[in-house]
């Protein structure tokens, strides 16, 4: 009786081990680069932020490299915690805070 039961086990754990295996393999992949959309007609971009960055809101889509240079450059604002705009090399943006850019 006891036999039967560690097998059950172990084959439960192995078929977990199993399915979490697949499951990081289908994963898809971090995108590299992401903008934040805003509230309203047409989600328009608020933000950008690199692709691991964890301050991002839920409304997002993710963006390549020159887009997200392109966006920067225009003047939409980069995320002040995961700095995309240092990290796609863009200088001389003016970083100012949010509160003083809604005045």
């Amino acid at each position: 009786m006891w036999l039967e039961r560690i097998d059950a086990k172990i084959a439960a754990v192995r078929q977990r081990q199993l399915e979490a295996e697949h499951g990081r393999r289908r994963r898809p992949e971090q995108p590299e680069w992401i903008v934040e959309l805003g509230i309203g007609t047409g989600h328009p971009p608020v933000q950008v932020h690199s692709g691991d960055c964890r301050m991002m809101g839920k409304r997002r889509r993710p963006v390549g490299r020159d887009e997200a240079r392109r966006l920067l450059t225009a003047g939409l604002r980069a995320c002040t915690h995961c700095q995309p705009d240092t990290a796609l090399d863009i200088l001389g943006l003016s970083t100012r805070p949010a509160c003083a850019a809604a005045r």
